[in-house]
């Protein structure tokens, strides 16, 4: 099968993987983690009974552990994978059973407050590596992941100042062999850039997606029976999860609110380009935007082929 992925590695980057949190990426990970034999033992934990019933029924984990704390024991590379509000209980209750020279990271899209948290709390025999896998679809839960959800998105590592380049290093194989490009900067440098591309993105479709719901009654319907294009892709935006999107707007607050600023700025010069006929601005305007999406597919971070290229046989459940 051609994915994107390659051959399973003949040796495993890891001995015992600890997954924590079983949803989309959690579930995507066990997969890929599997099929390219990038550990030797996977161990998968949620704080959901159901969950963790539906992970044994689809065969993820080699081994299943009820709590958090009992998963990361042994464990070389320790994954967070829950939502960013969850990454305070979470660093608590693994933090005493930990292994010396355990790798601990997270999935989250917000770094700062994630770094603050990790470093707060586990100890210093750990080496502790951020991450952020800029990958994902609406959809959640343990039957949501697919082996291929990684290749060729961006996963960016957002390890402390002064951090061990080792573990920084293994952690980018890990990425690498799941299909990822890798980056490395600040966490306060991730927060902002992810403000822009990503935060504020969501933010407007929730936004956008609310006040149509508040139409809807108004327009009996019409709203989602005449929904066009551009609406139905905010939509898709806005089924996100919304635990992990309250969570990331609340810890990611002062990038986000400086980015909303700018955008309000700018919101305001189109809407006076508007109201004064501004033909030639509006046309620069959209011809400059147009040029950012064809660079974005250039890039392979997108496709042109209806629907975004996604369909739900290309998903291995």
């Amino acid at each position: 099968m051609v994915d994107g992925l390659g051959a399973p590695l003949t040796a495993p980057l890891f001995d015992r993987v600890a997954l924590i949190g079983i949803g989309l990426i959690g579930s995507s990970l066990a997969r890929v983690a599997k099929r390219k034999n990038l550990a030797r033992t996977i161990v998968a934990s949620d704080a959901s009974a159901e969950v963790r019933a539906r992970v044994a029924e689809l065969g993820l984990a080699d081994e299943i552990a009820g709590s958090a704390a009992r998963a990361v024991e042994g464990a070389d590379l320790v994954i967070l994978c829950v939502p960013v509000g969850a990454v305070d209980a979470v660093a608590q209750e693994i933090a005493p059973h930990l292994a010396p020279g355990a790798i601990v990271s997270d999935v989250g899209s917000v770094k700062g407050a994630v770094l603050a948290t990790l470093t707060k709390h586990l100890p210093k025999t750990v080496a502790i590596v951020p991450a952020h896998p800029v990958a994902g679809t609406e959809e959640s839960g343990p039957a949501a992941g697919f082996a291929t959800l990684f290749v060729n998105r961006w996963c960016i590592l957002t390890p402390p100042e002064g951090a061990d380049e080792k573990p920084v290093k293994r952690l980018a194989e890990f990425w690498t062999a799941a299909g990822a490009n890798v980056e490395i900067m600040t966490a306060q440098h991730h927060d902002l850039v992810l403000s822009i591309t990503s935060h504020l993105p969501h933010l407007i479709a929730y936004n956008i997606v609310g006040t149509a719901a508040d139409l809807e009654a108004v327009t009996q319907s019409e709203v989602i029976k005449f929904s066009a294009g551009g609406f139905r892709d905010f939509t898709r935006i806005a089924a996100s999860d919304p635990t992990m999107w309250r969570d990331v707007f609340l810890n990611n607050k002062e990038a986000v609110l400086e980015t909303l600023g700018r955008f309000t700025e700018d919101l305001t010069a189109l809407q006076r380009m508007i109201r004064n006929g501004d033909g030639e601005g509006l046309f620069k305007l959209f011809t400059r935007t147009r040029a950012i999406r064809r660079g974005i597919i250039a890039e392979g971070q997108e496709t042109a082929a209806p629907d975004f290229g996604r369909h739900r046989d290309d998903k291995d459940q």
